[in-house]
């Protein structure tokens, strides 16, 4: 599995075609990373101002219709992810049918990412 950072709304606006968010426009691919803490780590550094549920996609790679890479973070990688890491870059939209499910990033009340839990 890959994970992916979404807010809820993002994820359910276009629910009958594949998922692009802005960034597959702006860098050419999807971030997603490589296991749930440095998904967390993303969601603390990057996502604290999302409005509404902040949610986890998790990706199975091999169901995927557009190709992965792995590679260095772009430009960098989040506070408290390892700079040795490779991420998975997926360049394309994301098919519905390759998210084999969804974590809920829990926040405190001022947005800083604590955990992850099953969404229901």
């Amino acid at each position: 599995m890959i994970f992916h950072v979404v807010t809820l709304d993002d994820w359910l606006r276009v629910p009958e075609r594949p998922y692009a968010p802005r960034t597959l426009a702006e860098d050419g691919f999807v971030h997603c990373s490589p296991d749930e803490s440095t998904a967390l780590a993303v969601a603390d550094a990057f996502y604290r101002d999302a409005v509404g549920p902040l949610m986890v996609l998790l990706i199975d790679e091999d169901a995927l219709d557009s190709p992965v890479r792995w590679e260095p973070a772009e430009p960098a990688p989040a506070p408290g992810a390892s700079p040795s890491v490779p991420f998975p870059h997926v360049y394309g939209r994301i098919n519905r049918t390759a998210v084999a499910g969804m974590l809920e990033v829990e926040r405190d009340a001022r947005g800083r990412a604590l955990g992850l839990k099953l969404w229901s």
